[in-house]
């Protein structure tokens, strides 16, 4: 549902400054008493660096209002101890690189409320730039309340957060291994990746492993393929005659070498990660309520394995290559108390991102609008004298956002509900700006889900199609109704 656009009076009462005001709020900012309402009380603030960091409380809570602690985590601990002596009770800091990290884990720790902000907010704000005056220019700032405090997940979800971003790095750097053992065949004139789909399957391992122990003869390597390869014996055998140069078969050892160290990293990040996830609480919804695209349906269950009559073996979901090797769809519907992969375009590992880097609580975003402004999936507009003047892309990147992007972009062929809205949506608007929609849509159901309890149930491209109709009508009816005309069916 669009927003409605708000009226002049709205505007000019809603609290918002224009830029002669900004300006007035900067001169005040900078005198001694700007006359502003005090919405913090006993605020430390600091300036974090490498090796030092500043902090700076008010002139009346200590002789020496600013001071100087090293980075090492004794100091830590006396600039936590001078804060309580001061009667401090807040602490704002900014976000520089990770040098953050420690401080605020440890004040944290220490029973104060850090506000975590973004130096980009700082900047908005006129202020000089020094060590001992940006420590007191964020304490003055968070005082009378103009800086917002950024989201943090909880402590129990950022040990997942932090693995699933090392496994994600491990996966990267095997795809640029497997690149490298390309690079190293075509310069040998081995053409496997030819005539087989992917270097890193069964067959081309198989292949490059005996490779690796001496076998040269085609016809031999070509017989190890896996019944799944179209390409035939005489096919494969073709494209194995190299030259095997000294100096690229001294490349090729290596270059497998860093591709099994990194599934070796791969595995060993799964089982800490199933670790973590199994340490995670089970988590009870509100009952579901009815919603317009989301049917009203129990909490799913995870799926069952199913026996097999005659191996005695249990078959369940096989994992993706890139996948976590175990039932990581059971975990995270068990975690968020609600199965989220039943939404179209969204895999486990979409979801697994999602949780790590938010968690299932959605109490920080008030609304899904909230949400989709966070991840930076709404318009980024700029607007002077109620018009737009000029709408550009947002430059803050997401891993969130950039994993409901690849979601979304898997819809343009699927025969459900969302893959309907999303080819409607392509033709409409262009690919780029309906990904980023569509994106923003997956976004929204998901806050749904996980604030709702609600189910997703498709209800197919016809569904879509026969809304879209029915809008259309509603629309020429309209425009009809304005011109004196009446439209009438054909009979």
């Amino acid at each position: 549902m669009a927003k409605r656009k708000q009226s002049t009076f709205e505007r000019l009462t809603s609290g918002k400054l224009n830029r002669k005001q900004r300006k007035d709020l900067g001169r005040r900012l900078r005198a001694d008493d700007p006359g502003l309402e005090i919405v913090h009380r006993n605020v430390g603030g600091i300036d974090v660096g490498n090796q030092s960091h500043y902090v700076a409380v008010a002139p009346a809570c200590d002789a020496e209002p600013v001071r100087e602690f090293g980075s090492w985590t004794a100091d830590l601990v006396r600039m936590a101890e001078w804060l309580k002596l001061c009667g401090i009770q807040q602490v704002v800091l900014q976000s520089t690189g990770v040098y953050w990290i420690a401080v605020y884990d440890l004040l944290e720790k220490a029973g104060f409320q850090v506000c975590l902000t973004n130096a980009r907010d700082t900047k908005n704000l006129p202020g000089r730039k020094s060590d001992v005056q940006e420590s007191q220019w964020l304490m003055k700032l968070h005082t009378y309340g103009l800086l917002r405090n950024s989201f943090r997940p909880p402590e129990q979800i950022r040990p997942v957060r932090t693995i699933w971003r090392l496994r994600d790095r491990h996966v990267r750097e095997a795809g640029r291994a497997i690149q490298h053992i390309q690079k190293a065949l075509t310069t040998m004139n081995v053409q496997l990746a030819n005539v087989i789909s992917d270097v890193s399957g069964v067959t081309g391992q198989a292949i490059i492993r005996a490779i690796l122990r001496g076998e040269r003869d085609p016809y031999r390597l070509a017989a190890m393929k896996d019944h799944r390869v179209r390409a035939s014996d005489e096919e494969i055998a073709r494209s194995l005659e190299g030259n095997w140069r000294e100096d690229v078969w001294f490349e090729l050892p290596q270059a497998v070498d860093g591709y099994d160290f990194c599934q070796r990293q791969i595995r060993e990040c799964d089982e800490r990660l199933q670790r973590y996830l199994q340490a995670l609480p089970s988590r009870a919804l509100p009952h579901p309520e009815r919603d317009a695209e989301a049917t009203m349906t129990s909490l799913p269950q995870p799926k069952e394995k199913v026996q097999s009559p005659k191996s005695g073996k249990k078959h369940g979901p096989k994992p993706r290559k890139n996948e976590p090797q175990f039932d990581l769809e059971a975990e995270l519907a068990r975690i968020c108390g609600i199965n989220v992969a039943t939404l179209d375009g969204v895999d486990v590992m979409t979801i697994q991102t999602f949780v790590s880097e938010l968690g299932t609580d959605m109490t920080p975003w008030r609304t899904e609008d909230h949400l989709v402004s966070w991840l930076k999936l709404s318009p980024n507009r700029q607007i002077s004298g109620g018009k737009v003047i000029k709408q550009e892309r947002s430059k803050a990147k997401n891993r969130v956002a950039d994993a409901l992007r690849m979601a979304a972009s898997t819809l343009i062929r699927s025969d459900s509900y969302l893959g309907a809205r999303f080819r409607y949506l392509r033709g409409r608007i262009g690919p780029g700006k309906a990904i980023k929609a569509m994106a923003a849509h997956l976004a929204r159901l998901i806050y749904r889900m996980l604030t709702r309890g609600q189910n997703w149930v498709d209800r197919g491209a016809k569904e879509h199609e026969q809304r879209r109709q029915e809008r259309d009508q509603l629309s020429l009816r309209r425009k009809a109704a304005a011109l004196g005309f009446r439209l009438e069916p054909v009979a």
